[in-house]
């Protein structure tokens, strides 16, 4: 590892002076200041123009007088850093991280108490966090409120989702900042919980577009021990003010000295390419703290779930309605359940056929027939097989064909039972080779009045993370909290949903066409998602003809998805039959990979398109994925990426001339070419379509 720090100098400031930090780059500034009551204050430029006013910072702490002001400067650093870091998995092989860092210790005169604000400028964007160091003054205490303020200078363009303390799984938005307003969603959305209090509040990441042509978001990094921050919005006066979620109680976090927030960051840029290819979410959380990473391993896996998304099949071995209709009160078939050995060993022998890594399995376990929105606490006990799943036998034919079974754990929103069951869950993965689990929290939370963005919960994802750890086992968290980069420190965190992904096509209003280009520059900010891509069979009419639902894409856009939407952990969504009709399209599901030595953002609008090229891990190939919204697209791209001097085969996986997303999403083409780093090429998208392109180096 690099690592160079360049001291630039130690002041001591008057209560009103103001300090300037600017990246390495040059390009982008932020000063700090006390106002005249001694409130810190920040404010934020990018080149000539003012980004973020002068806002300030503090925070209400329970029973004690606040931290807002009063404050005078012992003393500040600053210094320049640079130390790039290699991921276990990841987009790149080597992170940058390169930043001027301003440190800020500040005292309360009235009190006597102690706050130190930590201040990094990187070349697309800024960071900041709150830090309380030990201090007779300031021991065992409680946020109130959490005040850090960003005052935006216009009424940007703005993409955002409603501030909902219990789910992410929203479109989003796309309206000026002055017209936010939750009121005005539409809530047939097929969102099972929704927990908004306020409808002048949205969530982080919040993307924005201004007039003059940057490119802002405003997120965290470093969620630990402290609840999600979503926003506040005075419309008006284009201000955001951070709001934390609540526990039970109506308190935010409970905390020690010494203690620190999570990072607040600003990303600023005039390329939006900039901000999607930044990895400082990432670099702001603590490097890795597993001594043994060689059980993270990326994976793609088939799996027993779509069919139950379009109602081939059910989770429930009874069915809901009749879960003890036998005499003596034991469960009796439906007929319908999934997760039945017959089934599973179907899919074993498609993903042993194809070269897939893993085989996912819902529903397998007793407990699925009556708890959905019951609240109910002893739901699953992770261990206990239905009576037609036979756990020893479909475990000991996946080792057979040289498959690795995934784990599904659903929580019910039970976390408190789930916590009492997780070590003897994760011995049965270990006893029978279980690699990776898929975690669900579909439902309120128990303890009851938690939230999923509250601390409570914030800890518990992070727990079973660093609990899966001790078993070296995998963690693919769904319904969780949004990721921060915490899989910096536990990569074995190695992907989430966490937004609203695929399955929302097969059952309700869907994801418009648009969704994909925005999740980039949003939810995929903070860690890999597992959207589950792949849907080769559109429309539902095809399963139930009176079903009007179906996937907002192309087939071809589907293939894209492998590429723009990064996670080392890639499902193959669709039934094994479908994909067996189309072959030739899914071979660029079995040949892209999912862990990468480099990526290019080539092409990036949110909201509109979406153009990467990546470079696999461990070989020479190249993949491309090109997406665009509802609008069709033609674009020209260099090849530049490509090693100068070799020829490459390139497949060109792409929506045939009359392909649309609502009228004709099945319809693609096939092409293959050669190609030089000098070549370029001419992609045609679709409505709501995109390209996907494998480059295979030639002899």
């Amino acid at each position: 590892m690099k690592r160079f720090f360049g001291w630039l100098g130690f002041f001591v400031l008057a209560a009103t002076s103001a300090q300037t930090v600017t990246a390495p780059g040059g390009n982008l500034s932020l000063t700090f200041q006390l106002t005249d009551k001694g409130q810190p204050a920040y404010s934020v430029r990018f080149k000539t123009q003012d980004v973020v006013l002068p806002s300030t910072l503090g925070m209400r702490i329970k029973d004690l007088p606040a931290l807002t002001e009063g404050f005078e400067v012992l003393k500040t650093e600053s210094n320049v850093v640079n130390e790039p870091w290699t991921p276990v998995l990841g987009e790149t092989a080597e992170i940058p991280n390169h930043y001027t860092q301003l440190t800020v210790a500040l005292r309360q005169a009235a009190t006597g108490r102690l706050l130190t604000l930590i201040f990094k400028v990187y070349d697309e964007g800024v960071a900041f966090r709150y830090e309380f160091p030990k201090q007779p003054q300031l021991n065992y205490f409680i946020i109130e409120d959490e005040l850090t303020q960003f005052n935006l200078n216009g009424n940007h363009k703005t993409f955002w989702i409603p501030g909902d303390y219990d789910s992410q799984e929203y479109a989003y938005n796309e309206t000026f900042f002055a017209d936010i307003d939750g009121a005005k969603i539409d809530m047939n959305n097929g969102i099972g919980l929704k927990t908004i209090r306020s409808n002048q509040r949205v969530q982080s990441p919040l993307m924005m577009k201004t007039a003059q042509g940057l490119y802002l978001n405003i997120f965290e990094a470093a969620v630990v021990n402290y609840p999600v921050m979503h926003l506040e919005v005075q419309p008006k006066t284009y201000r955001l003010t951070s709001h934390l979620v609540p526990n039970a109680l109506g308190d935010k976090a409970y905390l020690q000295t010494p203690a620190v927030t999570p990072w607040r960051t600003i990303f600023v840029h005039d390329d939006a390419r900039k901000i999607v290819s930044s990895r400082m979410i990432l670099s702001l959380n603590e490097p890795c703290k597993i001594s043994d990473v060689s059980y993270i391993k990326p994976m793609k896996y088939v799996g027993v779930w779509w069919e139950m998304h379009v109602g081939k099949s059910t989770w429930d071995y009874a069915g809901s309605q009749n879960a003890q209709n036998a005499a003596d009160g034991s469960l009796k078939p439906s007929g319908r359940h999934g997760a039945t050995t017959e089934n599973v060993k179907r899919y074993i022998d498609f993903a042993a056929q194809h070269g897939f890594d893993g085989v996912l399995v819902e529903g397998w376990n007793t407990g699925w027939e009556d708890w959905f929105g019951n609240w109910k606490e002893d739901v699953f006990d992770f261990v206990t097989p239905y009576p037609d799943f036979d756990l020893k036998a479909v475990n000991a034919y996946a080792q057979a064909k040289g498959v690795k079974m995934i784990m599904h754990h659903e929580t019910s929103g039970s976390v408190a039972n789930y916590e009492r069951h997780l070590d003897r869950a994760f011995q049965l993965m270990k006893d029978y080779g279980y690699p990776a689990v898929k975690s669900g929290y579909v439902g309120r939370i128990i303890p009851r009045g938690e939230f999923h963005d509250g601390q409570t919960m914030v800890n518990h994802y992070n727990f079973v993370a660093r609990r899966a750890a001790d078993f070296k086992l995998m963690i693919n968290s769904h319904e969780s909290s949004r990721p921060t980069g915490y899989h910096r420190t536990y990569p074995n965190y190695i992907a989430a949903e966490a937004a609203r992904g695929n399955e929302f096509n097969a059952w309700s209003v869907g994801n418009p066409p648009m969704h994909e280009t925005i999740l980039p520059f949003t939810r995929l900010l903070g860690g890999p998602m597992d959207y589950t891509p792949g849907i080769f069979e559109i429309k539902m009419s095809y399963y139930d003809k009176s079903k009007s639902e179906q996937v907002h894409t192309t087939l071809a856009k589907q293939l894209a998805l492998y590429v723009t939407l990064y996670s080392p952990l890639q499902m193959a969504a669709d039934l094994p039959e479908n994909y067996e009709r189309h072959l030739d399209a899914f071979q660029f599901i079995k040949d892209v990979a999912v862990d990468w030595q480099d990526s290019k953002y080539l092409e990036a609008e949110p909201g509109d398109y979406l153009t990467v090229a990546r470079k696999e891990k461990k070989g020479e190939r190249w993949f491309l994925g090109a997406i665009t919204d509802e609008n069709a697209r033609t674009t020209t791209l260099k090849l530049d990426f490509l090693t100068p001097g070799k020829k490459y085969k390139a497949i060109l996986y792409q929506d045939a001339k009359e392909a649309d997303w609502k009228t004709n999403p099945k319809a693609y083409e096939i092409k293959t070419m050669t190609v030089t780093a000098k070549s370029k090429l001419t992609l045609r998208l679709a409505p709501g379509g995109g390209t996907a392109v494998s480059f295979e180096p030639l002899p």
